[in-house]
């Protein structure tokens, strides 16, 4: 049996980096995601690497920059405004192709907001926070050891693809703690990076890592290819956990909302009705595979109002697709969430208000 042991879900990530081969951290600390940097500074020197807290978010992303430009694997993370603030950073990451992991423990907004749990940063997460045409790989864990193995694979998926990937997470699976399996490799295997800007020592040409293109006709066939690896990762990547067989009504969430309708799907059976749930573990690329035989209406529960509804509707054209949500740190109540169901399916109810 594999040894277990209780851990918070931002130590988790943090554990699993490490095991990952990350070796530089660079960050700021910001509440739900501070024990994260603590885990870092107190293990990764103990790993050989290097911790170091910048003096803004602003700055930590662009360390990341070019830690990720020297081919190091390299990792940052915040919550909501923290993030806010790396956009300009990430934006320049995805478009000198660098390869890095950035995770966002959500926090409620808008603005600065509070501390209490939310995801409402899907938006900004899959369709490009910063600015150009650009986009992130974003992974969405649900349990502790879901953090652990999708943590792993975040850098491997970076490497492979050259570009960043983010852990969408929130407060809630940030701060609570779980039993895990610690089932990681030792000696994690590094790609080789030949683009990488290591110094040349007279034997190669030159490597130059850059996001600047003024020559309109040059930039847009660099468009052109970034667009085609997305073209990739839409096409290998996308990933979901569907229990839809028999189901009367379909769950549609992601994260700690996902949880609690497995909680509203035991009180609907009580009550003689079979649902199921679709959960994407992949936001981008967004598991459009998951819907496309659904036949069943589509509820989709988030902590906030209304985000990745729009994509399960792009998904699924043909199917009513309602929504409930709650924000400001509120999170959905099992019972709420069943009330809301046997309105949707007695009164053709769309979406809550």
């Amino acid at each position: 049996m594999a040894e277990k042991v209780l851990m918070k879900g931002n130590e988790a990530i943090a554990y699993a980096a490490v095991h990952a081969g990350c070796r530089y951290f660079f960050g700021y600390p910001i509440t739900p995601q501070t024990e994260i940097a603590a885990y870092m500074a107190k293990n990764l020197p103990k790993a050989g690497g290097v911790f170091l807290q910048a003096e803004s978010e602003i700055a930590a992303i662009n360390m990341v920059y070019g830690a990720a430009g020297a081919g190091a694997r390299v990792m940052t993370s915040s919550s909501s405004p923290g993030i806010s603030l790396k956009q300009e950073g990430i934006s320049y990451i995805a478009g000198a192709d660098l390869p890095c992991v950035i995770v966002n423990i959500m926090r409620a907004g808008p603005g600065l907001g509070g501390i209490l749990p939310s995801q409402s940063d899907y938006f900004q997460a899959t369709k490009g926070g910063g600015h150009g045409d650009y986009h992130m790989i974003v992974l969405a864990p649900s349990t502790i050891q879901e953090m652990v193995d999708i943590t792993v694979e975040a850098f491997d998926l970076a490497d492979k693809y050259r570009m960043p990937v983010m852990i969408l997470g929130d407060g809630i699976l940030g701060q609570m703690m779980e039993p895990i399996e610690l089932n990681i490799a030792k000696t994690p295997e590094i790609i080789a990076k030949p683009w990488a800007t290591t110094g040349t020592q007279c034997k190669r040409k030159k490597n130059i890592i850059n996001s600047l293109n003024t020559n309109a006709p040059e930039l847009e066939q660099w468009n052109i290819a970034r667009q085609k690896r997305y073209d990739e990762v839409i096409a290998n990547e996308p990933r979901a956990k569907t229990d839809i067989e028999g189901a009367d009504v379909i769950f549609s969430a992601f994260g700690t909302s996902a949880r609690i309708c497995k909680t509203a799907i035991e009180l609907l059976a009580e009550k003689g009705i079979k649902a199921g749930l679709i959960r994407p573990i992949t936001l981008f690329p967004f598991p459009v595979y998951a819907y496309k035989d659904v036949k069943k209406p589509i509820i989709v529960v988030e902590m906030n109002h209304g985000q990745m509804v729009e994509d399960v509707r792009l998904a699924a054209p043909n199917v009513r697709v309602g929504f409930y949500g709650r924000s400001g740190g509120m999170v959905p109540i099992p019972a709420d969430i069943v009330d809301y169901t046997l309105k949707f399916i007695n009164e053709g109810l769309s979406e809550i208000v």
